[in-house]
């Protein structure tokens, strides 16, 4: 049985979740305030995170930053639909995914189960070392270097980009993109491979400014150019 703990502060959603859940049978632990869920986890050690954004004490996005420094365990953001900025910089510190609040508690429970199924050993991915121009994928240590620089990946941009790096000028579609992370193809999933390519493009831009190698293709989806 997986273990979850939830950080929210708002007992109807913690409760409506909770119920959700377990009913799929995970086990889960509820947290109303930052320091109490961050004690969980150094406790509990679980297998994911579900961590709302705005808490009474502390930002969660202080929350995840902290995180980060010592743990990759997987992470869903709960956000309100007026903090995109903050959506988009949960990802780039390292969030795995996030839902938009009012949601459905039957979306939560599938990208908790699209998270833990990619975030399994079992979901390793098995590419050989990879030479494409300016990067160098080292499947061993799921590590990827770019113009000499090794790249900081949460786990979704590292499955992307090796993705794409495997097939070099291939387009490839939002859906087949999701495929590879391990998630269904919905609309409201599609628009989150648009915020990790956002996110990835950034951390390229940061090695080397002066490129852009991940193509957008309109109305067809991504493509890695040769660089």
């Amino acid at each position: 049985m997986s273990s979850i703990i939830l950080i929210e502060d708002e007992a109807a959603i913690t409760d409506t979740l909770r119920f959700a859940l377990e009913r799929e049978g995970f086990s889960v632990s509820c947290y109303s305030l930052a320091r109490e869920g961050e004690a969980a986890i150094q406790a509990q050690k679980p297998d994911l995170l579900i961590l709302d954004i705005g808490l009474p004490d502390d930002s969660g996005l202080e929350v995840l930053k902290r995180l980060r420094r010592y743990s990759e365990l997987p992470v869903l953001l709960l956000t309100a639909r007026s903090e995109e900025f903050d959506r988009i910089l949960g990802l780039e510190l390292g969030a795995d995914d996030y839902v938009l609040k009012p949601f459905s508690p039957r979306e939560v429970a599938a990208r908790v189960k699209a998270i833990l199924k990619r975030s399994s050993p079992a979901a390793a991915i098995s590419h050989s070392a990879i030479h494409n121009g300016l990067f160098i994928h080292d499947a061993a240590a799921k590590r990827v270097q770019y113009a000499g620089n090794n790249l900081t990946l949460t786990p979704s941009e590292y499955r992307l980009l090796i993705t794409l790096l495997a097939h070099p000028g291939q387009v490839f579609s939002r859906a087949q993109l999701l495929d590879a992370l391990g998630e269904a193809a919905e609309d409201s999933f599609e628009r989150t491979i648009d915020s990790h390519i956002k996110s990835l493009r950034a951390k390229l831009r940061t090695v080397r400014p002066d490129l852009d190698p991940i193509a957008t293709h309109r109305g067809f989806g991504y493509a890695l150019e040769q660089v």
